[in-house]
């Protein structure tokens, strides 16, 4: 008999495990709380019965991932990961440092098959969804190797979290467990290239976590060039979607906007994405592009982002420009994993 993924358990759903081999639910519960303290083998959950943990060990595992390489930013504290999966495949995550405490960027895949023509992490495709226990091992390994409480979590690395739809929603149910890692829903960020569908029924579902949106263009012919997903669903039938979420969880949409120099960065496309996103409680996030490899994307200037960024402000949109943490480490998603799968 195969074994099952305890950890990809939420905390009822384990008790409710526990029950079918026999036992009392109530040592579901202390299993939970023994998993989410760090625990890696069922024989250091000395409040468990022996006879319990032999009988888990025998038809369950506890899924647990390795840091196959770290690197830490003498810039800004910023830790990139690659962690070693069970099967043997790599992904990345990066640990952020900020005043209100620290963040973790977790991957949702392994590869990512969207497509994005500025994104490093689809260059190889995508390999395999990952687990909802694989994205919480990665906050915990981040927690362990730091000493530090992670306290907000962006699913931004990676992959794209509504194409690992079943997952991503098991993962934010576990996370914000007050008996898991107990991270509030309003300190978690899905980052999504707009799977439109998928938008409504996360809305539905009425999980109050920070929606992000990679929108990078202003009209579907631009957006086609630099995203296959908008072939699937115009911009229009995105910001619908939006509107949607902000009325079911009244939460503000963050919208990512990477800016490429000659391709998206003049001050017509400024005026035309804050006509876009007038009336829609709203965010935008400006990430200057970062160089990859195979492309041939420039970052604009320093005075052209900021230009950029106050035609948006001066037209009522509230917009920031992206901090970059980590440039020394190879910070940006897919940047570190490629390199090293490659090399």
């Amino acid at each position: 008999m195969e074994k099952v993924d305890i950890k990809s358990f939420t905390e009822e759903q384990l008790r409710g495990y526990i029950e079918t081999i026999g036992e009392k639910s109530f040592r579901g519960s202390q299993v939970f709380k023994w998993i989410y303290k760090g625990i890696k083998d069922f024989d250091d959950m000395n409040n468990i019965p022996a006879p319990l943990r032999q009988k888990l060990a025998q038809n369950a595992y506890i899924d647990n991932i390795q840091i196959d390489k770290k690197l830490v930013s003498k810039i800004d504290q910023t830790r990139k990961y690659l962690f070693r999966l069970m099967d043997g495949n790599i992904i990345e995550s990066v640990m952020m440092k900020y005043k209100h405490g620290v963040s973790a960027c977790i991957s949702t895949q392994v590869g990512c098959r969207m497509g994005c023509s500025f994104c490093a992490s689809t260059v190889d495709g995508m390999e395999r969804n990952l687990t909802a226990s694989e994205m919480l091992d990665q906050i915990i390994g981040i927690q362990e190797d730091t000493g530090e409480r992670v306290s907000n979590v962006v699913m931004m690395g990676s992959g794209e979290p509504l194409d690992n739809f079943e997952e991503t929603v098991k993962f934010l149910r576990a996370v914000n467990d007050k008996n898991g890692l107990n991270i509030g829903y309003r300190h978690i960020t899905l980052s999504t290239c707009g799977i439109v569908p998928k938008i409504y029924d996360l809305a539905d579902m009425e999980i109050p976590i920070n929606l992000a949106i990679s929108l990078h263009a202003v009209d579907d012919t631009s957006r086609k060039r630099i995203m296959p997903i908008a072939k699937a669903y115009s911009i229009e039938e995105v910001l619908d979607a939006c509107r949607y979420y902000v009325e079911k969880t009244n939460r503000r949409i963050t919208f990512e906007y990477a800016i490429i120099q000659g391709v998206n960065d003049s001050e017509k496309e400024a005026l035309a994405l804050s006509k876009l996103l007038k009336g829609i409680l709203s965010h935008v996030n400006i990430i200057p592009v970062n160089k990859i490899d195979e492309k041939d994307y420039k970052r604009p200037s320093k005075e052209g982002v900021e230009r950029f960024s106050g035609i948006l402000s001066k037209h009522g949109i509230n917009a920031t420009v992206r901090r970059e943490m980590g440039s020394d480490i190879n910070g940006a998603c897919g940047q570190l994993r490629k390199r090293n799968i490659s090399g």
